[in-house]
């Protein structure tokens, strides 16, 4: 087993799991972060991260963090961590293709007694299944007798400044017993309130697989009884909210399901439940549900818009917002996109605004072209649908400003008081 005076880590992908993590460990080891996008890495060593998630400060002041896009600079590491994204595919299977180069990367340049540790989520078996072979294959070693493997589940929240690497409890796992008391010890020694070691690294996969799994069934639920209480004409936060008066009522509100987790998740274990001839009822049916919801508010919209004698062909709708949660640059399956191809469907032409994101960013990753600011009196309906800190900031006032004399606004995250002319899920 390595020293843990010799450790020097290399981590293997720089974006929202990456580049914190890279930055934690090297307060206490030598690290390189790596990162196959030059620009990326570049950014990073001139201080600016568009994430958001680390400030200058950090990237520019800590001597044993250096950033590379060149293998040669993460050769003699002795221990990878590898966070690079684990996305669906366009039929909602798996797509493991980052894992698997990163995986035959690193099977190029590892010796004997490294360390391999992922924090990409999969299905369980994923980790021993797929990129262990891959590993084995390209390197010329064995598992547990040259080099060993472990998974520690990222646990990051995008945007969230309270909950840091540091104080979220991490679940650890390995190869065999000797290398899961190495990684649980080394993450410990940048996890202030602890870790939690499984007996396999199986149990640690399924451990992450269901907490995004659980949340995205619980968010169905609130979907569809919110969809039966517009069909009976009362109020689901009224409801939710008298509800919510019993102690172990669980306080979730409707809503659009998108992100790298929540909404991509389930289809990991689903995939895998299907390969072993289990057809997963709940949680497929949790997603359509929520992969539904676009639709849903696009058709509410709609009939709100002919109930009130606005035309809907050619009509002009504000959308308040595109990434997939407040407060952050992460447009990752975003799911507003889908209410702006659903309402361009209807003949509807569709404006948005987003404070997170440069429009550059939004034209590349969504095809979209931000406006710069409303104009006053123009638009048919206003989508407010993302609960940004500088939307809250607004009045109800300013921003009906925007709508010409006879307009609604649909407030998906709850921000404005129920009104004549606003609606919501």
């Amino acid at each position: 087993m390595i020293e843990f005076k010799e450790v020097k880590i290399g981590v293997i992908g720089l974006g929202y799991v990456g580049l914190p993590l890279a930055v934690e460990f090297a307060k206490r080891f030598p690290v390189v972060g790596f990162d196959i996008d030059e620009h990326r890495v570049s950014d990073l060593k001139a201080g600016d991260d568009s994430t958001l998630e680390v400030d200058s400060h950090e990237l520019k002041n800590n001597k044993a963090l250096f950033f590379s896009f060149n293998l040669d600079d993460i050769k003699d590491c002795n221990v990878y961590i590898v966070t690079v994204p684990t996305p669906i595919d366009q039929y909602n299977q798996p797509d493991l293709s980052m894992l698997e180069s990163s995986s035959a990367m690193l099977g190029s340049i590892i010796s004997d007694g490294d360390f391999v540790i992922y924090e990409s989520t999969v299905y369980p078996g994923a980790t021993e299944e797929e990129c262990v072979p891959i590993l084995e294959d390209r390197s010329g070693l064995k598992l547990n007798d040259d080099f060993f493997v472990g998974y520690s589940p990222e646990r990051i929240n995008p945007g969230d400044k309270n909950h840091r690497v540091a104080n979220i409890l991490k679940i650890t796992s390995g190869s065999n017993r000797e290398a899961a008391d190495f990684v649980d010890f080394l993450y410990s020694q940048i996890v202030s309130v602890g870790t939690h070691k499984t007996s396999s690294i199986k149990v640690a996969e399924a451990a992450k697989v269901i907490e995004n799994t659980q949340r995205d069934v619980n968010i169905a639920l609130i979907n569809e009884l919110s969809i039966i209480f517009g069909k009976l004409k009362i109020d689901t936060l009224e409801i939710l909210e008298a509800a919510g008066t019993k102690w172990n009522f669980l306080p979730f509100r409707p809503g659009l399901v998108g992100g790298h987790c929540i909404g991509v998740d389930p289809y990991y274990l689903t995939h895998k439940a299907q390969s072993i001839g289990h057809h997963p009822e709940m949680i497929l049916a949790g997603r359509r549900i929520n992969d539904g919801m676009a639709a849903h508010v696009s058709s509410q919209l709609v009939k709100r818009m002919i109930k009130k004698s606005i035309q809907v062909d050619q009509a002009k709708v504000l959308i308040m917002g595109l990434t997939f949660k407040e407060n952050c640059p992460d447009l990752r399956n975003t799911k507003v996109i889908d209410i702006v191809h659903e309402l361009q469907d209807y003949g509807i032409e569709v404006d948005v605004i987003e404070p997170w994101c440069s429009k550059q960013e939004v034209m590349d990753n969504c095809a979209i072209e931000l406006i710069d600011s409303p104009e006053e009196g123009v638009y048919d309906s206003i989508i407010v649908a993302v609960g940004h800190e500088q939307f809250k900031s607004m009045s109800i006032e300013n921003i009906q400003k925007w709508g010409k004399s006879r307009h609604i606004i649909y407030d998906l995250k709850y921000i404005f008081p129920d009104s004549n002319s606003t609606i919501r899920l």
